[in-house]
């Protein structure tokens, strides 16, 4: 059972990687959305909208939008609902214990998907010098070749990513969690409140407008509400 859960989240992680830049871009890949449809696909969505509010509030301000490469929040999002249904099975556990528990294991190691990121970019700006040849050539059949390849650069770094997250953290989980996991249990709470503290005042601090109190006031109130409703 475990085994399938990663599969389908490797599956998911895949084909949510392509929507966040190459391919779509339907906005399927932002947290909030691809943490309830992992969970969905292996058996528990409040669990993945769960995970994806909590990893939408600290990363909305980072958007991939042009040259800017922020850690990859969709694979941490898929990967910590992963972690958090996989794990609740394994220890018969559940709560918001084992959500932010999955959610810190993944969040840190997110950061290699700007590795992946850049490296899928770097090749990609060489399939384009590349196809401006075959263009000037004639070779249309090459040409196309090098389009999808492209979208297989990105598939692989958005694979690449999920499996760096999922595999050292359920390694974590198995082997640490039955002494972290009693170690957050009486954290939660200022945890909780911590996240969306830290989310709002990022979103305000990119942006310039006036009255940021009040902004700050009403955001931290409304999301606090909906994780308290969650």
């Amino acid at each position: 059972m475990t085994l399938s859960i990663f599969l389908i989240g490797a599956l998911a992680g895949l084909l949510l990687g392509l929507d966040r830049t190459a391919f779509g871009q339907f906005m399927l890949a932002r947290p909030v959305v691809a943490g309830p449809l992992t969970g969905w696909l292996i058996g528990d969505p409040l669990v993945g909208l769960q995970v994806g509010a909590l990893v939408e509030l600290l990363w909305l301000g980072r958007l991939p939008v042009g040259a800017a490469i922020p850690p990859d929040d969709t694979q941490v999002a898929v990967a910590a609902t992963v972690l958090a249904v996989a794990a609740g099975q394994y220890y018969s556990l559940e709560g918001i214990t084992l959500i932010l528990f999955s959610v810190l294991v993944a969040m840190p190691l997110g950061k290699v998907g700007q590795v992946f990121d850049r490296l899928a970019r770097s090749r990609n700006a060489r399939l384009a010098r590349q196809a401006e040849s075959d263009l000037k050539s004639g070779r249309t059949a090459q040409l196309e070749r090098r389009h999808l390849q492209g979208l297989v650069h990105f598939a692989a770094a958005a694979l690449g990513t999920y499996l760096l997250i999922v595999l050292p953290g359920w390694l974590l989980v198995r082997f640490a969690g039955e002494r972290l996991l009693p170690a957050l249990d009486g954290v939660d709470g200022w945890l909780l409140l911590a996240f969306p503290l830290v989310g709002t005042a990022t979103i305000l601090g990119t942006i310039n407008v006036s009255r940021s109190l009040t902004l700050f006031a009403a955001s931290f109130t409304t999301v606090l509400l909906l994780l308290w409703l969650l």
